[in-house]
């Protein structure tokens, strides 16, 4: 299979690698671009057309096709994205603890409202577009299964994530040009925008329609805590 991986908020390209690393050994294809806004050196002022176009415009460059798209977290605006842009390049869409965007609604309208107040303080505190994650947040909601050490290993090195993308509604027109080949790939301690009534799935992944749902063990970061796992789960989400 060929793979376009799409990190979450705060992430970019290279924290794939570890799972990147198994795929290819497993004899797969795989790309992993950076969304704008996530460079070392971008400006944060970004809308979801701007960090979705830096992807675009890497798999055009790359001249990619037939590739399982698999957004993760915040990434799942940026392959719904992706995918309307490029409808024929695209074999199937793997939502991986991910969003699944409606139009006209943006990130903040699908979280409970005290992290979108959380996230409004943080951006009006920092003035530059930008939001940051506190390190207990990270460590009990999106890190859970993973120890404390490793936890503030890649907490260190996470990015400030444009605000602007969180509070940009999502323009799904075209959607209906999609090729209709949806997994979900669901991790059952996923805990980051908390579980019940406001956990993506199936809340959000029954936007999809006719889906393959795939559950895994793991947390929100199970891609950075158990990346051979992550890439056996991917496999299998992706196939045909």
């Amino acid at each position: 299979m060929k793979f376009v991986l799409v990190h979450g908020a705060w992430h970019y390209g290279e924290l794939w690698d570890p799972v990147r690393a198994h795929l290819e050994a497993a004899g797969h294809e795989v790309h992993t671009p950076t969304a704008g806004g996530l460079g070392p050196d971008d400006d944060k002022h970004v809308d979801l057309r701007g960090a979705a176009n830096p992807i675009i415009e890497y798999i055009r460059a790359h001249d990619l096709d037939d590739i399982v798209l698999v957004g993760h977290s915040w990434g799942g605006y940026l392959i719904s994205r992706v995918a309307i842009e490029l409808p024929h390049r695209i074999r199937r869409l793997v939502y991986f603890a991910a969003f699944v965007p409606e139009h006209g609604k943006a990130l903040v309208d699908e979280v409970p409202p005290h992290l979108r107040a959380a996230l409004q303080a943080s951006a009006d505190e920092r003035g530059d577009g930008s939001v940051v994650l506190p390190f207990p947040v990270w460590r009990d909601g999106f890190f859970n299964d993973g120890s404390a050490e490793h936890a503030r290993d890649v907490h260190r090195v996470l990015r400030p994530q444009p605000y602007g993308a969180f509070t940009d509604p999502a323009d799904m027109t075209g959607w209906e040009n999609v090729p209709q080949a949806f997994t979900y790939l669901n991790p059952y301690d996923d805990n980051d925008i908390t579980q019940g009534e406001w956990g993506r799935h199936p809340r959000l992944s029954n936007r999809l329609g006719v889906f393959r749902l795939v559950g895994m063990e793991g947390s929100h970061e199970v891609l950075l805590t158990r990346p051979a796992y992550t890439a056996e789960k991917l496999i299998e989400a992706g196939r045909d």
